[in-house]
């Protein structure tokens, strides 16, 4: 059979074989195929990037704005944590509404993240992002002029909105324009995401610093690369009629060739995926709303505590890139998931016994096991087979996750204040560990969630 040609008609028939095909669909008696295998060959895309056909150029600027997007998901959270103290002595915070505003980011993410799916559908993926960018730039430009707690709230939380549907719709985009590089696609992102949040995390306080020492100076300068973000996804939104012609030509061929889209609620998998996100996301922002504190109150200068966080959050950047990349490799992911969470319990551990005499081991420990971030999300796209379901189980783990991680900030903050201290805090943080290993374990199984529905 001849090659067949690179642009590819969407309203083709769909009974047509590619050679990158060919070799995910095993040969009788090979054995059952593994999820990644019959992810690949139940497409009806096949290798395709995205509907139509896809240029160099198109993918080239697919994969800026990605980098772009990624660089500004974390700044805004991790910006607030290395100045925490100050923002709540400036708007007159106690403790326990200094924990309701680190609890703010999974609240959002929750509430505006299960939006992502029907807004992709209606507009876009790509429109989607671009608006979400618009909206943390618009929300970090305003949040410097806040006059109180809940002008502060809000605006953070419109920086927050856009940070929660471009969170969902990442692995979507990642899915729809290389489906066949998803582990290296998934770990540039994530490795640009860890980078935006430890350059915000050590930055911040020094730069503070620099241009004369107002907190709302330090926050509102990272309005400027949010900005940066919108540019690349402009001209990827003029592509939104046609990316959503080509999803109405490839509807019914879907239909014929494969399982409904999934009721991942009737799934274990993406329950256990749901679970396992909502942990790490626990630890994670409770580590980048309170690890600088715990630092500062062990006897740490704040700008050294802003450097922990910066290491912690640093640690993501090679390995975001590289763990994806291992997980797309190995049938299940497993033991990924415990190797993080025995980092993870290392350093708590650690934070509990000397917070200060071991700080940077402590950071290190803490920063190798939120890793698992990346690894949820690599996970997402490899537990189901078609795009669609890949939007819908995106949408739900995620909002499941950040939901189960809203109590986590809060709590902490509470009990810190009537404690007194970071003791019970961090054992709570340090057990949490357990649960993420086992339903990370669950979710890192062999399988897809159109297998369970």
């Amino acid at each position: 059979m001849p090659d067949e040609p690179k642009t590819l008609d969407p309203a083709a028939p769909p009974a047509r074989t590619t050679a990158h095909t060919a070799t995910a669909v095993p040969t009788a008696g090979a054995g059952k195929p593994s999820a990644r295998d019959r992810s690949v060959a139940a497409s009806p895309e096949g290798p395709t990037p995205v509907p139509g056909s896809a240029s160099r150029w198109t993918l080239g600027l697919v994969t800026v704005g990605l980098v772009l997007a990624a660089l500004n998901l974390r700044p805004a959270i991790t910006s607030l944590g290395a100045l925490l103290e100050e923002v709540s002595a400036g708007l007159h915070m106690s403790g326990s509404v200094a924990g309701v505003l680190t609890s703010v980011p999974p609240l959002c993410f929750a509430v505006f993240g299960i939006t992502a799916p029907r807004l992709a559908r209606r507009f876009g993926p790509a429109a989607v992002v671009c608006a979400g960018m618009a909206a943390i730039f618009v929300g970090l430009a305003a949040r410097p002029f806040a006059s109180g707690t809940a002008a502060f709230l809000a605006a953070s939380a419109l920086a927050l909105m856009g940070i929660a549907v471009s969170n969902v719709l990442m692995p979507v985009i990642v899915k729809r324009y290389f489906p066949d590089r998803v582990g290296t696609m998934t770990g540039l992102y994530s490795m640009a995401l860890a980078l935006g949040t430890s350059v915000a995390a050590a930055a911040t306080v020094p730069m503070t610093a620099a241009l004369g020492g107002d907190w709302r100076v330090g926050l509102g300068i990272w309005a400027v690369v949010a900005a940066l973000a919108v540019l690349p996804w402009i001209p990827l939104v003029r592509d939104r009629d046609r990316d959503r012609a080509g999803d109405r030509d490839r509807a019914p061929r879907t239909e014929k060739t494969t399982a409904p889209a999934p009721r991942v609620t009737r799934s274990r998998t993406a329950w256990a995926l749901g679970c396992f996100f909502g942990l790490q996301a626990t630890g994670a922002y409770i580590t980048m709303g309170w690890m600088p504190q715990i630092f500062r109150d062990a006897g740490v200068p704040a700008s050294t505590a802003g450097v922990l966080l910066a290491v912690t959050m640093v640690m993501g950047v090679p390995l975001a890139f590289v763990i994806p990349r291992l997980a797309t490799r190995m049938k299940n992911q497993g033991p990924i998931v415990v190797a993080l969470g025995l980092c993870g319990l290392g350093g708590y551990t650690g934070l509990f016994f000397a917070p200060a005499a071991g700080a940077w081991v402590w950071a290190v420990l803490l920063g190798v096991s939120n890793c698992a971030f990346p690894l949820a999300l690599t996970m997402i796209g490899m537990r189901s087979r078609t795009g669609v379901g890949v939007v819908r189980l995106s949408a739900f783990a995620q909002s499941v996750g950040y939901l189960i991680s809203i109590p986590g900030p809060l709590l902490v903050g509470v009990l810190y204040q009537h404690s007194g201290g970071w003791g019970l805090p961090i054992a709570l943080m340090g057990g949490l560990m357990v649960p993420q290993m086992i339903v990370g374990t669950l979710a890192g199984r062999d399988r897809t969630v159109e297998d369970e529905c």
